[in-house]
């Protein structure tokens, strides 16, 4: 009976492992066909058209105005640092920043004030939170255009109480009021998300340890919330750096962003390897602050 059944084990112990190796390269295939058609799309409506426009961005312009892909160069790109377009840049910039600051200050208190409701209470401001969401952008930005104006609620206020009529629309306050509403949500869902899972009993030992309550946030609340925070800034400020439609409803031509730019560059300048060169430093800052993102604080929401 020995004899008979070692050459079998024998056999197993060699074909355990081809078979093993097989079944992987099975399951590989049956995966590479599931994701096929999500790489597809990848491909044909996202890698394809970037390729295009990077393309463009070397481009050259005729005398016609006409872009021809002869002589390549780089000065669409060395355009970008003339004045005019630098002035855009760094209020685009600076407006991104200063809009996830004030995103980040409004949002955090409410953030833990939901995470810390009873679940009835927490899911029913949730469901505020998301309203917003319920209709367009566009049509949101027009009421905010309308609450604005000469005939605005703001302007009524400020006539009732005595200080005169004070327009904001077209103004860099109005397309600040137009981008912080617009984004708040994005910092609130991932701030809430961190504060939630924050253990209860870590913020009172703090306290029992006769921590104050600034320093049980400084010390506690603050750094166990990081991951949303990061998260919430980066979901905020790529959005906010490439806005266009708050900008061109709500602003003027003295609040003209990055994102108004490269439209115009294509639509109306066309001018197109200089809004292609625009585009792509945008996407750069853009791909910079979303790698910040998975190394610092994605993989922990």
């Amino acid at each position: 009976m020995t004899l008979v059944h070692e050459p079998d084990v024998d056999a197993a112990k060699v074909a355990t492992p081809k078979l093993e190796r097989a079944a992987e390269r099975a399951k590989s295939r049956r995966g590479f066909l599931l994701a096929l058609p999500a790489y597809s799309y990848l491909i044909l409506f996202f890698a394809i058209p970037l390729v295009i426009v990077f393309i463009y961005s070397f481009a050259t312009r005729n005398r016609f105005g006409s872009t021809e892909l002869s002589g390549w160069n780089l000065d669409s790109y060395r355009k970008l640092g003339e004045p005019l377009v630098r002035d855009i840049l760094y209020r685009s910039l600076w407006m991104a920043l200063l809009t996830t600051l004030i995103c980040l200050v409004v949002a955090y208190p409410f953030a833990y004030y939901m995470a810390t409701r009873p679940p009835v209470v927490r899911n029913l401001m949730l469901v505020f939170v998301m309203i917003p969401f319920w209709s367009n952008f566009l049509v949101r930005n027009f009421a905010w255009r309308v609450l604005l104006g000469n005939d605005g609620l703001f302007t009524n206020i400020t006539e009732a109480i005595g200080l005169g009529e004070n327009e904001l629309l077209f103004t860099a306050s109005a397309v600040m009021i137009g981008l912080v509403y617009g984004f708040l949500p994005f910092m609130i869902l991932p701030l809430y998300a961190a504060i939630e899972r924050i253990d209860r009993s870590l913020i009172e030992a703090g306290r029992d340890l006769y921590a104050s309550g600034f320093q049980t946030f400084r010390r506690v609340l603050l750094p166990l919330s990081m991951p949303g925070v990061i998260g919430g800034s980066i979901l905020v400020f790529v959005p906010s750096l490439g806005a266009y439609v708050t900008p061109e409803i709500l602003g003027g031509a003295k609040t003209t962003l990055l994102g108004s730019f490269i439209v115009t560059q294509f639509l109306t300048a066309r001018n197109w390897p200089l809004g292609a060169s625009a585009s792509f430093v945008l996407m750069a800052v853009m791909l910079v602050a979303t790698l910040v993102y998975f190394r610092t604080g994605g993989r922990n929401l």
